[in-house]
């Protein structure tokens, strides 16, 4: 089966049709969607949500731009265990919209933090990184995961993507592999190994060519396994094989 691993769906930007857009990605062939709840709210949508349909699962966590609202930990900490959950994320470092070097250390100290609920929880994590690489590298050797994760919307180098695989992290390519100049995602999606490749929309963000612009939906990630299929010079039906065997590895 097809699976987009991180989607926004629960979010209210699907608030008006999102049944259509479950329908659609049931149509395209998806098996599974992740749903993405990135604060104690998000993460309620999220379980709402998965309860609904065995499409879903789910990830949570507190995402690093949220680093300074007010943070109920001890009620994300509980619903993390939810059977549900499968992932730990999005969490991570985003040193793209605030450079203060005082932030930046808020939010590694968070990132830690649920890399160590992670481990008491026995669940791989999602880590959103952006502008951090290296320092996200450096913590995650320092504050090792138990059960490894996925490198969401990875965008950075063939080099350093290897670096994470040897951590134990699947690399997750998103909608930008699909674009006409995007050299970068496409030399990963073509060089990294097989057996350690996902995919996923980030839905409602960064849709594909064709659809570039336009709210992202999770059907729209067979536009981005198109891509990384003739990349790869494979059917795409043992990408579909590959992909799949490799999520369920992950979870266990």
């Amino acid at each position: 089966m097809w699976i987009d691993t991180h989607a926004h769906l629960a979010d209210s930007e699907f608030d008006e049709d999102r049944s259509d857009v479950i329908q659609r990605a049931k149509e395209a062939g998806l098996g599974k969607i992740v749903l993405i709840g990135c604060d104690v709210e998000g993460a309620k949508r999220a379980l709402k949500l998965a309860y609904t349909d065995d499409l879903f699962d789910v990830a949570i966590g507190f995402h690093p731009e949220g680093v300074l609202d007010d943070r109920d930990e001890a009620s994300m900490f509980e619903l993390m265990k939810d059977p549900k959950v499968k992932l730990i994320g999005e969490i991570g470092l985003d040193f793209y919209w605030d450079k203060d070097p005082e932030h930046h250390k808020l939010q590694e100290a968070l990132f830690i933090k649920q890399i160590e609920w992670a481990n008491q929880l026995n669940k791989p994590i999602s880590i959103h990184m952006r502008d951090a690489s290296k320092r996200t590298y450096d913590l995650l050797k320092m504050h090792p995961v138990n059960r490894g994760g996925i490198m969401h919307c990875y965008s950075g180098s063939v080099e350093m993507a290897r670096e994470y695989i040897k951590l134990g992290f699947y690399i997750s390519l998103a909608g930008p592999v699909t674009f006409k100049n995007a050299h970068i995602p496409k030399d990963v999606a073509r060089e990294i190994s097989l057996e350690w490749l996902l995919i996923e929309t980030d839905s409602p963000y960064l849709a594909p060519h064709p659809y570039r612009g336009k709210r992202n939906e999770s059907a729209y990630v067979m536009e981005t396994a198109k891509v990384i299929a003739d990349l790869r010079g494979i059917p795409l039906e043992t990408l579909e094989e590959s992909l799949s065997s490799n999520y369920q590895r992950l979870i266990g």
